[in-house]
């Protein structure tokens, strides 16, 4: 399963990693410098979660973001349920 929020849609995004070297110019050295870069994935912080569906009178599996589990708490489920069934997702 890809490690996408089912909710809100994040994902990982790739981004660099910098080694820096050198002293900086307000300690009165010559500057800091970028002596290394590396390829790295910001990972989405993301929870497998059982969600009471009262309307269906069963559990929903649902992988969520955090920031989803606060969408739900003030939108409801019910609500995030139907946008979810109009994008067609499965859960």
């Amino acid at each position: 399963m890809s490690k996408r929020c089912q909710v809100t849609g994040k994902r990982p995004v790739r981004g660099k990693s910098y080694a820096i070297r050198g002293i900086p110019k307000k300690k009165k050295g010559i500057g800091l410098k970028i002596t290394g870069i590396k390829k790295r994935r910001f990972q989405p912080n993301l929870i497998k979660k059982r969600l009471w569906f009262a309307e269906e009178n069963r559990f929903i599996s649902l992988t969520l973001s955090a920031n989803a589990l606060r969408t739900i708490n003030k939108n409801g489920l019910p609500a995030i349920v139907r946008e979810l069934r109009e994008k067609g997702e499965k859960f």
